[in-house]
């Protein structure tokens, strides 16, 4: 495990809710993504009459520039999100299997455990289902929660926090995305970067490694389970 190079991060004595991103924070990117990664390719070959070398790269523009694919045809080329949402994420989820470790580590964790994904909560709850992990949290926010504006977006983790009265001062965000830690950090979240061990340069783009190193970064951790673990044991009772 390490932590970013800031003077004085942000600690967790005081956090009453964590909250997680999904896929490649809680369980590696490589088990799914590929399935999904392809799905999205195929929607967009086939919505924008393209061939798929083209998809692939405007499936990768609108996830740089808009947070995801989907919110950069919905405001480019005027998509109806509900079937691109219900067609990407038709995937096999049996790759995934029970992690027990994560269960009794998040078990341990004082207080609230909440998702936040820019995935669906149907998707949200086949992986936690696999993982067997469902019982520990109380709910998902997904991307239709979130009416359909995905993280990094401010007004995204504004929403979660008021639907789930959230006191973000008392709170910790993980992700695997560094970009993604810039606003909850800003409202008052204690944060931390998932970069699981041998997935740092699989399936990722440079933009997406990139941050770690960021005041708004508060941790980055190689080992959830382990990191969970160690905390659950500093954090008040």
């Amino acid at each position: 495990m390490s932590t970013a190079s800031r003077s004085t991060p942000r600690g967790f004595d005081q956090v009453a809710t964590w909250v997680f991103d999904l896929d490649n924070t809680l369980y590696p990117h490589h088990l799914l993504w590929q399935q999904v990664d392809d799905r999205i390719r195929s929607y967009v070959a086939e919505f924008l009459k393209v061939s798929k070398d083209e998809a692939f790269r405007v499936q990768k523009d609108y996830y740089k520039r808009y947070g995801t694919t989907m919110r950069g045809l919905m405001t480019e080329h005027g998509l109806n999100p509900d079937d691109y949402l219900e067609y990407v994420h038709h995937i096999d989820h049996s790759p995934l299997e029970p992690n027990p470790a994560l269960g009794d580590a998040l078990e341990k964790l004082p207080g609230r455990k909440l998702i936040l994904t820019n995935g669906t909560r149907k998707h949200a709850d086949a992986v936690m289902r696999r993982l067997e992990i469902d019982r520990h949290f109380e709910d998902v926010f997904d991307i239709v929660a979130a009416e359909l504006e995905p993280k990094p977006s401010a007004l995204t983790y504004e929403r979660f926090l008021e639907r789930h009265n959230v006191d973000a001062s008392k709170a910790a965000m993980f992700e695997d995305l560094a970009r993604n830690l810039q606003a909850p950090h800003a409202l008052g979240m204690t944060t931390v970067l998932v970069v699981p061990e041998g997935q740092r340069e699989i399936f990722r783009e440079d933009w997406e490694l990139s941050g770690r190193d960021e005041p708004h970064v508060d941790h980055v951790i190689d080992d959830l389970v382990g990191f969970l673990q160690r905390i659950a044991g500093l954090a008040r009772p």
